[in-house]
């Protein structure tokens, strides 16, 4: 049976209407969500200028009630992100980036907290980690007390400049090339030789765990590990007597033998002994560990590099080389790698002692001799 089209007609305008009225509804609703945020902000500022006349009048044990109630992080996640202030940049500019960046939920509070606790000439420009779970006082809290992302790297005793340097790139903290540049550039400091063997800082890059800020340079970097050399070995050589008549200098060197030397903390002072008795003597050292750094080859970046070659030949002790100290008596030109504290110490206060040798046994530990033959039946029975 045939339908009415003016029957469909009615039928079909309700529904017309009814999607013209859901429109209407949503723009309705959107304006009155925008009302309702507009309205927030002119309360929040409202809230600011009062804040502001309390801060005036009544200080800060009136204030920091209402902050807490206000500072509301700008969500709910943990998860870090790194946000970069860049040198010269304003506290407005700082507030609009971390808005723009979904860090702080109004930039309008974040500027008044700056005027708040008097920081904006102290925001200090880097690289942070901050998470939208963080509060505008926290964040400031980091931006104001310089909190940058750092690396923390740990540099062993006994390595040479160069196994610094490619530590350090291995790192992704600088290229080693970089590093090795920054080294031969002139620094000041009372404890550097004015003339050196091959590096003027080798023996000086003090051995230590350090915190790479973001941002460092590799001059800034070897000046931290200067200063850390002043303040860790520096009091302790004004208060012991140079043995030997020996120099600071030369000091440093004996100790940088002594570290590639000694496997065992209590063989140290030993073996300082047995190369000062040597020196007080006139006798060549005979120490491995020069001639090792005599033949090294030069690094060549993006390439592994053996700086200490284990089995040294006859023809390797025939190497001309001042760092020869099978064919040259005395101490070499300078350190051959960066002594640890312990080492260092171990020259100073060496054992009491009369030894003139001292053969490795294998396992880490060294047996000492006085005179040639005993140190010869060591030789036979444990090489």
């Amino acid at each position: 049976m045939g339908k009415d089209p003016a029957e469909k007609d009615r039928r079909s305008r309700p529904r017309a209407q009814d999607s013209g009225s859901s429109d209407n509804a949503r723009r309705r609703s959107s304006r009155i969500l925008q009302g309702a945020r507009n309205a927030v902000a002119g309360l929040l500022a409202l809230l600011l200028v009062v804040l502001a006349i309390g801060l005036a009048v009544g200080g800060r044990s009136v204030l920091d009630p209402a902050i807490d109630l206000i500072d509301h992080p700008a969500g709910t996640s943990d998860e870090t992100t790194l946000f970069v202030v860049q040198p010269g940049a304003t506290a407005d500019e700082i507030a609009e980036s971390l808005k723009s960046r979904g860090l702080i939920a109004n930039p309008l509070l974040f500027r008044f907290l700056i005027r708040y606790y008097d920081v904006a000439e102290r925001l200090s420009a880097g690289e942070y980690e901050l998470s939208p779970g963080m509060t505008s006082t926290e964040i400031l809290s980091r931006l104001n007390r310089g909190l940058v992302r750092t690396t923390t790297v740990t540099l062993i005793e006994g390595w040479r400049l160069e196994e610094i340097a490619q530590a350090l790139e291995k790192r992704g903290i600088f290229p080693a090339a970089d590093f090795r540049k920054a080294a031969a550039e002139s620094y000041s400091y009372a404890f550097l030789p004015t003339t050196a063997g091959k590096s003027r800082l080798e023996g000086y890059l003090f051995p230590d765990t350090y915190i790479v800020r973001a941002g460092m340079q590799p001059a800034d970097f070897v000046r931290e590990m200067l200063e850390n050399f002043d303040r860790r070995v520096s009091p302790i050589t004004q208060r012991l007597q140079l043995p030997n008549g020996l120099a600071l200098h030369e000091v440093v060197t004996l100790a940088s033998i002594v570290e590639r030397e000694a496997a065992l903390p209590e063989e140290r002072p030993i073996i300082a002994a047995v190369f000062l008795n040597r020196l007080r003597q006139g006798m060549r050292l005979d120490a491995d560990p020069t001639l090792q750094y005599a033949i090294a080859p030069a690094p060549v970046d993006g390439q592994p590099t053996i700086f200490w070659k284990k089995n040294l030949t006859n023809s390797d002790k025939q190497v001309a080389s001042p760092y020869n100290t099978y064919r040259v008596a005395g101490l070499p030109p300078g350190p051959i790698c960066n002594p640890g504290l312990a080492s260092i110490k171990a020259v100073l206060e060496p054992a009491s002692v009369d030894y003139l040798y001292f053969m490795a046994r294998g396992d880490g530990s060294h047996a000492f001799a006085r005179t040639l033959d005993e140190h010869l039946d060591n030789a036979a029975r444990y090489q």
